[in-house]
Order: C-alpha cells, then structure tokens, then sequence
C-alpha cells in the first residue's frame, strides 16, 4: 500500500480525488492495509492533505486479516495459506480497515471485539461436518476469532459532543462449501452489532452513534442470511437514510429484487453484479440532512473516477447531532 502510495498508482489516485470531492470529516477506509507504524496511512492523510482534504486524527489497530493461525483453518488439509489465516489474507494487515478524521478520537472508550472467540460469541453459528462435528476440527475453531477483519466500537469528539463510530468488514458469505462457513461467519459478524446494540455484548452505545460497516450483505439480493441485515435496517434504534446514486439506477441488474439506486459496489455480470453491502446507519436521534453514494451515471462528471477508485462506491451522509 505505502508503496502504491508514493509511486501514485492510478486507483489511489482516483481514490483521493473521490475523497476530495466529496470531503468528508470522518472517513473510514476499507481495505487498507496495516502497517505497525501506520506509515501507509499518514502517506494516504497526506496525499489527501495536499488535494484540500485535511485530516489530522488517524485510527488504525492490526486487523486480523492475513494473522497466521498455524492451522488449518478452512478444512482443506493444507498449511499456511490465506484462508489459513484468522481473515483472509496473503500477508499480516492486508485489506484492514482505518479512520480519517478532522476531530480527535477518544481512545479511552474505545471498545475492540476483535479478539473474540468465534464459539464465545452469543448464539454462535459455527460449521460443522455432515456428521456434526466441528468443521474444520475442534482445535481450529479453539482459535478462530469471530471478526475477519476488525469490530471497532470508536468515539469521536466533535467539539462537547460524542460520537461512537461501530466499524466492521464482514467477510463475503461466498467461497465455502456445504458446511457453510463464510455464510455462517458473516452472519455473526454482522450479527455482532445487533447483539452489542441491543446490551448483550460489551458496554451498548450511548446515543448519538453511526453503524458504518461493510456487512457484504445484500438485504434482498445475492447469497446470505439476508435477515440479519434486514434486523439492522429495521432496528428502532437505528435509521436507515437509503443514500442513493444515479449510477447505480444506470448498472441495474434486471433479475435482482432491490432498488438498484441503493447499490453501493459493483461486480460485474455475469454475477452478482451491482449490490448494496456498504451501510451508514445513524441511531435514531441523529437528523439526517442529506446522503448520497458517489456513482454518477455514465456520460457524467466523476463516473470513470468512481470506477478507477474501487469497485465499491464512497457513500455518504449529512448529519446534524443532537
């Protein structure tokens, strides 16, 4: 990453100008990766610095994609590779996830699930072979953590008010096999906030707090328990401000059942093509004045550089605190 960084490699470069563009105050990045100095990100801070988007608080911890287990961890007899790891991952902090802000962090609340046992998670869904036993063995989910990526429960001051940030990447409900071990997976992870939202894990979010989470979860649409995803949009705690984007409308898949406007990454066809599993989901107290997702419509200013940037789209919300 530091090194695409500084050679300014065309999708960072697309991806700073997206950034700029919309200009947010606090920006949570996926898929980035970790270093232990954090070096990559303040390149990343100052290369957006430098293009008017200045953010002087950073947060990054090491995330669990690429950490060696020494096991096998995905049953298929083999050592050493990247499903092998506690999330997938080629090398230790790949595809992690950070924070960029214009207000300062209150690291002292900060609350981190990362390290949690996948079995020690409430109502946990763990694979298991046809014949009921532990899938991949009961030594490897002895050591699996739940998180693929990282749970971050963050507060953020915003001048004497608070906002807690709940952060999380999900791991895609794909790639397995009959026992179901990504698609269980991502249930619980997504299911993690449902569960600390609702006072049954850790300390619950005082009011005002923003759900910001890659869930790779559609809610109606492609592979996955979609209603652990429905129970977070209809949660009373939360609101769903259903950002949209012209863009999406114009990638619309004609077999899908959900509003192509709200779909905020796109695999092409022939599947699952454009989907909507990015989500900013603010509690209920906070005012919404606007949303969006940054993916203009063919022939308009900034739809190339949205697909230079990423296959998932920058989405985004106005917000007035309570």
């Amino acid at each position: 990453m530091l090194r695409d960084i500084v050679r300014k490699e065309t999708q960072i470069i697309a991806a700073r100008d997206v950034i700029a563009d919309v200009n947010p105050d606090i920006l949570v990045l996926s898929d980035f990766d970790y270093d232990a100095d954090g070096r990559a990100l303040t390149a990343f801070a100052a290369t957006l610095a430098k293009a008017g988007a200045d953010y002087p608080h950073q947060f990054a911890r090491r995330p669990n994609t690429g950490w060696a287990t020494g096991l096998d961890m995905d049953g298929d007899g083999r050592l050493g590779t990247p499903r092998d790891a506690q999330g997938f991952g080629y090398f230790a902090g790949q595809g992690g996830l950070a924070v960029l802000s214009r207000f300062p962090f209150e690291n002292k609340g900060l609350q981190d699930f990362s390290a949690m046992l996948w079995r020690d998670f409430p109502a946990a869904q763990l694979p298991e072979h046809p014949n009921g036993t532990p899938f991949p063995s009961s030594v490897a989910q002895a050591a699996q953590r739940l998180s693929s990526t990282a749970h971050w429960s963050l507060p953020v001051k915003i001048d004497t008010r608070k906002l807690t940030l709940l952060i999380s990447q999900a791991t895609p409900p794909v790639f397995d096999g009959p026992e179901d071990r990504n698609g269980k997976r991502n249930h619980d992870e997504n299911a993690l906030w449902l569960t600390h939202i609702n006072g049954h894990l850790g300390t619950p979010p005082a009011a005002p707090f923003l759900l910001a989470i890659g869930s790779n979860l559609d809610p109606a649409d492609g592979d996955g328990q979609r209603q652990i995803m429905q129970a977070l949009l209809n949660h009373p705690k939360l609101q769903d401000p259903r950002p949209t984007s012209q863009g999406g409308v114009a990638a619309a898949n004609p077999a899908h059942q959900g509003d192509p406007a709200l779909d905020t990454a796109d695999w092409r066809e022939p599947a699952p093509g454009n989907m909507r599993v990015d989500f900013l989901l603010p509690s209920s107290d906070i005012t919404v004045t606007d949303a969006g997702v940054f993916w203009p419509a063919p022939g308009q200013p900034g739809h190339a550089l949205a697909l230079a940037a990423s296959r998932h789209r920058l989405v985004w919300l106005d917000l007035r605190l309570p």
